[in-house]
């Protein structure tokens, strides 16, 4: 019988098995490195690209917010020139008004009125002054309601007063100036003036 001793060639198997697994482990990690590099490549050159064009935005952002504010600003500009424009022309429409409200009053003033004060604020106009009596009043209310450039006379106050050394009425009260309906505008000035006619 002969016997055959297995043990050398076994033994090296194993350790052929052993240098397989060992080679296969290093490329395996080296494959796992090659795969980490290039997919932490890819992924720095996706970052890097998309910060590039998150900056480019950014960039272009500040323009447009900088072209916007410059349009806001020519905005309010136009608008601001238009409203003048619109007072302008406003004025321009209605400059003979003064000259007209003063010589309708002048002719609708009744005996024994005297106008201490007189102040426009838009359509209304205000006058105060003294008066021998009520009855002057109610006779200066009905004038200025029967003008054809005046309306809406309104009494505000009338209060007996002493004005040299005689007894008046001191009064004040509120009318309209009667415009055309395209004519009206918001334009606001305010006039004052004093004068008299038949002094009680």
């Amino acid at each position: 019988m002969i016997r055959i001793n297995l043990l050398p060639h076994r033994e090296e198997k194993r350790k052929a098995r052993r240098q397989q697994f060992v080679l296969l482990a290093a490329l395996s990690a080296l494959a796992g490195l090659v795969v980490w590099f290039v997919g932490h490549t890819i992924i720095t050159g996706y970052v890097e690209a998309q910060e590039a064009k998150n900056a480019f935005l950014k960039r272009e952002i500040a323009v447009l917010d900088k072209e916007i504010a410059e349009i806001k600003g020519l905005r309010e500009q136009a608008e601001s020139l238009l409203s003048r424009k619109q007072v302008i022309e406003s004025l321009q429409t209605n400059r003979t008004e003064t000259v007209q409200i003063f010589n309708e009053l002048a002719q609708q003033m009744p005996e024994g009125i005297y106008l201490k004060s007189l102040k426009q604020t838009g359509l209304k106009i205000n006058l105060a002054g003294f008066a021998q009596s009520n009855a002057r009043v109610s006779n200066l209310m009905r004038n200025l309601e029967a003008s054809p450039h005046l309306e809406k006379a309104d009494l505000v106050e009338v209060k007996a007063a002493v004005l040299n050394n005689r007894r008046v009425s001191e009064f004040s009260l509120n009318v309209n100036i009667e415009r055309a309906k395209s004519e009206e505008s918001g334009v606001v000035s305010s006039v004052s003036t004093s004068g008299s006619k038949g002094k009680p």
